[in-house]
């Protein structure tokens, strides 16, 4: 299982640095994860980056997308487990919501980030991390 975050999966379309990586990585798992979260972030750096045609195209190929994940939904538990790695790793909160769902999915998740911060507050929880 791999958890995808917000950042790494909007390397999948938009083009930049480890972008390839990202792709292949995420073609080669069978069970995608990520959550509501991410649908808000990625969607926000599409129109931060993209406009016009292009914007609405790589929107539109998103949602598709979308559908082949596992979505991890946000509740209280989810945000309860947030806070606690918040501050036990001082991590943004951002981050720590992206890695209680991780969580929540599955202990044995991955984490596929490119944020070097994410990626450390993962292991020190536990978590197995690719791409940073």
């Amino acid at each position: 299982m791999l958890y995808v975050e917000s950042s790494a999966l909007a390397k999948r379309y938009v083009a930049e640095r480890d972008s390839d990586v990202a792709v292949r990585l995420m073609n080669a798992e069978q069970v995608l994860l990520t959550s509501r979260l991410a649908e808000i972030e990625v969607r926000r750096n599409l129109a931060r980056l993209l406009g016009g045609a292009d914007l609405t195209s790589k929107r539109q190929e998103f949602q598709v997308d979308l559908q082949a994940f596992e979505i991890v939904e946000l509740d209280g538990a989810t945000f309860d487990d947030a806070a606690h790695i918040a501050e036990e790793t001082l991590c943004r909160s951002l981050d720590a919501i992206h890695l209680a769902a991780a969580r929540r999915a599955s202990p044995a998740a991955t984490m596929l980030t490119f944020d070097r911060r994410q990626a450390q507050a993962a292991r020190t929880i536990g978590m197995a991390v690719l791409g940073a």
